[in-house]
């Protein structure tokens, strides 16, 4: 049961390069910037803490405001995806939904990694319709995985 594992140990360096990697793959479909951020417990409202660390993690310095953040406290199993204001003007409010479910699908088996690489990859291919990836596209957020402290 993930309420004793800590972030590090699910997420050692073999499984932050597959994210990494993953990211950095799903970067390759879309000029959209993809930010994971993991904490082990979320004390307050997930989305106020998804909001806080997408302003913390300077996501609204993208030129097309097109920065998505996927974020997952594992020992509280509490999930968010948030996207930038340039994605939200086009997309459709029910957008992410799809992408949380199978998130929460995998989370609940306690697939963490997995979780988090279905869902930056399932983002990728999403916002190829609304942002295709351009010739000159130049990576304007890091493909590094965050880490709270708690």
């Amino acid at each position: 049961m993930a309420k004793g594992r800590d972030m590090y140990d699910v997420f050692g360096p073999a499984e932050e390069s597959r994210i990494e990697n993953a990211i950095a793959q799903a970067e390759l479909q879309t000029s959209g910037e993809i930010r994971v951020h993991i904490d082990n417990k979320c004390k307050e409202n997930v989305l106020d803490r998804a909001a806080f660390l997408f302003e913390e993690l300077e996501m609204h310095q993208t030129d097309l405001r097109n920065g998505v953040l996927i974020y997952l406290a594992i020992q509280d199993k509490k999930l968010a995806i948030i996207g930038d204001a340039g994605i939200n003007a086009k997309v459709e409010k029910d957008f992410w939904n799809e992408i949380k479910t199978q998130m929460i699908n995998d989370c609940v088996e306690e697939r963490f990694v997995d979780a988090v690489v279905n869902a930056v990859l399932s983002t990728g291919k999403q916002l190829t319709t609304h942002f295709p990836y351009q010739k000159d596209d130049q990576n304007e957020l890091p493909n590094q995985i965050s880490f709270g402290k708690s």
